[in-house]
């Protein structure tokens, strides 16, 4: 499931006289995005300015994300933060992407929003329900994606070629991105329950944002499994 959301996120927070609303959720989710697009215009349009100083982006990135994570109530202030920083890299990301396989960003972009809106409706119609059974499955896979990740990450920085199915483009390399794919889109069904919850509760108004910077972090992950899997079909 997503690292940053779960649900304890919402207990032993106190509440206060305005509380968190699913509404209010969703308004700050599309400020975050529209923020995140905005570095990534800048991203896109500025790769020399911005391309040497990826790797800073990534350790400030993953620092501000720690510290929401702690410290929730800063959350009005650091996920827009995050969401500009994070979008600075997306788009250089994008761009590199872009250059080897023109069109695959519009496709890549066009797909998260499209997988976003259905995940959102299955959700709210009920057709996907986010059972004790439906968390676990999910929790698992993700899980075990996460820590494949891990151990690809250590085999590369001991100078080793990584776990090759991640890269490759043969049948069993297309069909770990497609699961990969559908288990980030299923971690969405599971963030909107959690941030449904939180707002039963009455949670404070802050977690809006804490709500939209976790739902933020799973769509970069949806988003990033999707251009692989495009690299992939190209190749």
């Amino acid at each position: 499931m997503n690292p940053v959301l779960s649900n304890k996120t919402f207990s032993n927070l106190g509440y206060g006289q305005e509380t968190m609303t699913v509404k209010g959720t969703i308004n700050k989710s599309f400020l975050l995005w529209a923020i995140l697009a905005a570095g990534a215009y800048l991203g896109w349009t500025s790769p020399n300015v911005v391309m040497p100083l990826v790797w800073p982006l990534v350790i400030v990135s993953f620092v501000l994300a720690i510290v929401t994570v702690f410290k929730k109530n800063i959350s009005p202030w650091t996920s827009p933060v995050y969401a500009f920083l994070e979008g600075l890299f997306l788009g250089v990301i994008t761009l590199i992407f872009e250059k080897s396989y023109p069109g695959i960003a519009v496709n890549a972009i066009f797909l998260t929003i499209s997988v976003l809106f259905c995940m959102l409706f299955a959700f709210k119609a009920g057709y996907i329900r986010a059972t004790n059974k439906f968390y676990a499955v999910v929790g698992v896979s993700t899980f075990a994606i996460m820590l494949l990740y891990i151990v690809n990450l250590v085999i590369s920085l001991f100078g080793g070629a990584g776990i090759p199915f991640l890269y490759s483009s043969s049948t069993f390399g297309i069909l770990f991105s497609i699961f990969v794919v559908i288990i980030a889109s299923l971690n969405l069904i599971i963030d909107f329950d959690i941030i449904q919850k939180g707002a039963m509760s009455g949670a404070p108004k802050y977690m809006e944002w804490y709500g939209g910077f976790a739902l933020m972090i799973t769509l970069v992950w949806l988003y990033l499994e999707i251009l692989r899997l495009l690299t992939k079909l190209r190749n």
